[in-house]
């Protein structure tokens, strides 16, 4: 699996959950550029749902997300004011003309809400939006919040995936990330939801994370894999302290080097995949019958801020403090700050404070970087169709890539420009060779690999 390239390979990029990718936002794009984003659906359209809940009762180490601790409960309470504020004002802006096709619960731990909350949350969306029959509502789930009337909560609302952060099972390495959370406690937690009729669980893996070996990794992954969750994401851990400060509570001395943090992916996709689950994209693995899988044999997989998705929807609105929006237009960030976002949405204004608006050459980038991260190919074909002049000029620059590579990252076979299996693991990097902004920025990012 080409180890000598993990080494010069392990440049920090994007994830590539969007393109162009968050750091290149600017104030340009605000409310009033939202607001007419949201008026310009039309009727029929279907859309989805982010809800971010940016607090925790105790913050893990590992964490990247926009969350903060707090040991009381009456934040959490003023926070539900403002975004049930937010979501009646989006509603009366689409009301009448989407329908909601999924919805996807965030953080922080959306799980730490109070069951009477989180009930009355699900509610209003019901109440405020037209949801579609078959509509997919997804939660992630902290396994150390959860009791009875918080699984009876979730069962209530119509959750349909829930999905639990693992990370490692090994205590050293727990204690080292501050997130102390047993197998027995997790199995619970999974038994609970799937007696309450949930149809689906996804399993959150880390590789990367300090004092893990390979041994450790597989030791989790086996321990995982005996819960027959219907998904696995094994992601990299990302130490960005420079992002989020709290991460410099992980000594950097504990972390694996790259060609060892390559090592414990493919030691754990391996594993994964031999016992029956279907590799999707970079970093996600599936039962051959799950959505997931489908989607990704169909060539209908999609990649959004959640990660890998069989949502087909264009526009995904995003709730609460720092969620992000898409829409066909371009992409529009909320206030981060919690406090002003609360100011911002209680006269029944938006809390979008920043975005970018796709050009066409944003849109052909955008869509190779998403086929190769989802398919690990795009069509020549395909490309030149769908995008005309535009994608001939982004052929001419495929094409002088491929011929180019001597590492043969990209390979032209036919009509197809395809990573071959054994550079899969550098999509990330070979993404990044489209991506125009990412020289003319100052953002820091992730470990490729």
């Amino acid at each position: 699996m080409r180890p000598e390239l993990a080494a010069r390979l392990g440049e920090n990029v994007p994830r590539y959950t969007s393109y162009p990718t968050a750091p290149h936002f600017h104030p340009g794009v605000d409310a009033t550029a939202c607001r007419g984003w949201m008026e310009a659906l039309g009727n029929g359209d279907e859309i989805s749902l982010y809800l971010h809940i940016p607090y925790c009762d105790r913050l893990c180490w590992f964490c990247a997300c926009h969350t903060k601790q707090t040991r009381h409960y009456e934040p959490v309470t003023a926070y539900l004011r403002s975004l049930h504020a937010e979501i009646a004002t989006v509603a009366r802006i689409v009301a009448g003309k989407a329908g909601v096709r999924a919805v996807h619960l965030g953080g922080g731990s959306p799980t730490m809400l109070k069951p009477e909350d989180m009930v009355a949350l699900g509610a209003a969306l019901r109440a405020s939006f037209d949801f579609l029959p078959d509509a997919r509502i997804s939660v992630e789930i902290e396994p150390n919040d959860m009791d009875d009337g918080r699984l009876d909560a979730l069962a209530e609302i119509g959750m349909t995936r829930a999905s639990l952060g693992v990370q490692d099972f090994d205590p050293k390495v727990q204690k080292a990330i501050n997130r102390e959370q047993s197998f027995l406690l997790t199995k619970a937690v999974v038994d609970g939801v799937r007696s309450r009729g949930v149809e689906s669980v996804n399993l959150d893996l880390l590789y990367g994370l300090p004092h893990q070996t390979r041994e450790s990794v597989s030791s989790t992954v086996e321990q995982a894999l005996t819960l027959e969750p219907d998904r696995i994401a094994l992601f990299g851990y990302a130490h960005v302290p420079w992002f989020k400060k709290h991460q410099t509570m992980i000594d950097e001395a504990w972390l694996p080097g790259p060609v060892e943090r390559f090592a414990q992916s493919q030691l754990a996709a391996r594993a994964i995949v031999d016992k029956g689950y279907e590799a999707i994209g970079l970093d996600h693995f599936a039962k051959p019958g799950d959505a997931l899988a489908v989607a990704s044999r169909s060539g209908t997989l999609h990649r959004n801020f959640q990660g890998y998705t069989e949502d087909r929807c264009e526009t995904l609105i995003g709730l609460g403090p720092s969620s992000i929006s898409q829409f066909r237009q371009g992409y529009a960030q909320n206030m981060p700050s919690t406090a002003e976002y609360g100011r911002m949405v209680a006269g029944g204004g938006l809390a979008a404070i920043r975005g970018i608006v796709l050009s066409d050459d944003d849109r052909v980038r955008g869509w190779i970087i998403e086929r190769l991260m989802c398919d690990f190919a795009f069509s020549a074909i395909d490309l030149v169709e769908r995008f005309g002049e535009c994608g001939r000029r982004l052929l001419l620059e495929a094409s002088s890539m491929a011929l180019k590579d001597p590492d043969r990252l990209l390979v032209l076979d036919g009509d197809r420009f395809v990573v071959p299996a054994e550079s899969r693991p550098f999509v990330r990097s070979i993404a990044a060779k489209f991506d125009t902004y990412l020289e003319t920025g100052t953002a820091r990012h992730s470990a490729a690999v």
